[in-house]
């Protein structure tokens, strides 16, 4: 059943989704377009989003550490060099969160979520080609959330802050979110990255940089947000570059051992071990008794895998325990259909039943996940079945790509984006590698 899933996987990776975010690119103006409709309607002036820019960065560089295909290495270096050469604050640190189509600053927000997904693509970037300077902006990205998104009385990371690293009113992530101070969502992908960032600098020996075409020259590559630990001259191999880079490793482990207690201590729910969503700052829930079915089997697997990766066999025991609690709770979205509910409110009752396409793609990896390391066939029934829906349901065979979700009927959803600030080819990349890495 595995090598059938492997293969189709790979099908739908290399012929339809990474296609389509090759002919996303922008050839007048660099990076990629910001904006295609759910028609199929391409927006050429629409602005781009750090989150989207971020994430093709994440998906061409770990297609290409898996795959080694060159295209897929001249699309993630495209995206890097146009991040650094329009995202990145070389005044105040840290990345825009959106700039314009000709790539000038729009919004110079510092959101904690968007600073994380940087910092996610270009340490895969760098995991995979052994680019330093992507690694270095990586490292210094890691400082700045330590630096200003920490939390020291109560713990955890701030939403976000003004440009200048001030607090502001609105730390929204998106209109559909509530306006707390912390978030589950956000914890989440911060410990994505920081595992990411600990696997690329824990490794004994990372890859050659492979000089890609249209990178930077080794001349041209310092880092661009500052001159301190992670400036040019930490890394070549001296013992000085050495020293630093352990610093890092033990710094980074302890960020994740931290971001663990976070999620087991404080966003677990112990009564219903579904992860609540939205906290003071001070760590009570807020915005009411919310459950969200797609955050809690993502979660439960990349919690598993900071713990995997950290080595702590304890750690490692106790994490485990709350992995499985939460991947149970998730199957509260299941349908009979193999798909998976969005989320609910339970408070007012309502039922958000629509299927999304993230929703599907980490119901996949998930359920995978709990049969890789438990041999529990029954979650790899739960991981095919739903596999079925989304080919049967999101899988857009027109333009290329997923759909945004379909309703319960499974009546396409031709509102929202293609590709977007929130559509991008990370999910269900990821969904796809994460299969032919396991199997």
């Amino acid at each position: 059943m595995t090598d059938r899933l492997k293969q189709e996987v790979l099908d739908e990776l290399t012929t339809n989704i990474l296609p389509f975010w090759l002919s996303m690119q922008d050839q007048e103006h660099g990076g990629y377009y910001g904006q295609m409709r759910g028609d199929g309607t391409l927006v050429c002036d629409a602005p781009k989003g750090g989150i989207l820019n971020a994430r093709i960065l994440w998906a061409f560089s770990a297609a290409y550490r898996v795959l080694r295909r060159p295209e897929y290495l001249e699309a993630a270096t495209r995206a890097k060099d146009y991040i650094l050469d329009h995202f990145v604050d070389r005044e105040y640190g840290g990345t825009y969160w959106e700039v314009d189509h000709l790539g000038r600053p729009l919004d110079t927000k510092k959101q904690t979520y968007a600073q994380g997904f940087m910092l996610y693509g270009l340490s895969e970037y760098a995991r995979a080609t052994g680019d330093e300077e992507a690694l270095q902006v990586a490292l210094s990205l890691y400082d700045t959330i330590e630096k200003h998104a920490w939390d020291d009385e109560h713990g955890g990371y701030i939403e976000a802050l003004t440009r200048n690293w001030q607090p502001m009113e609105d730390m929204r992530l998106s209109d559909k979110d509530a306006n707390y101070p912390k978030s589950q969502n956000t914890h989440l992908h911060v410990i994505e990255p920081y595992t990411n960032l600990l696997r690329c600098i824990d490794s004994p020996q990372r890859p050659p940089s492979n000089s890609p075409q249209g990178g930077r020259t080794k001349e041209e590559s310092s880092c661009p947000l500052c001159e301190t630990r992670c400036g040019s001259s930490s890394f070549g191999g001296s013992r000085k570059g050495l020293n630093v880079l352990s610093e890092y490793v033990a710094g980074v482990g302890l960020s994740i051992r931290r971001l663990l207690d976070i999620f087991t201590e404080r966003i677990l729910n112990p009564e219903t071990h579904h992860l609540d969503l939205f906290f003071t700052m001070d760590w009570r829930r807020g915005a009411g008794a919310l459950e969200s079915y797609g955050h809690d089997i993502e979660c439960s697997w990349l919690m598993h895998e900071a713990a995997l990766v950290v080595g702590d066999e304890a750690l490692l025991r106790h994490t485990e325990e709350v992995v499985r609690e939460v991947a149970r709770a998730s199957e509260k979205g299941l349908n009979a259909d193999g798909s998976m509910t969005h989320e609910a409110n339970l408070d007012t009752g309502h039922v958000d039943a629509d299927r999304h396409w993230w929703v599907q793609a980490e119901a996949v990896v998930g359920f995978c996940n709990i049969y890789q390391y438990w041999g529990d066939e029954a979650a790899l029934h739960k991981a095919l079945r739903c596999w079925e829906y989304i080919k049967a349901h999101l899988v857009n065979h027109r333009e290329g790509e997923w759909l945004w979700s379909c309703d319960a009927e499974g009546r396409p959803n031709r509102e929202d984006d293609l590709a977007g600030f929130w559509k991008c080819p990370y999910h269900n990349t990821r969904m796809c590698l994460e299969i032919l890495t396991r199997f």
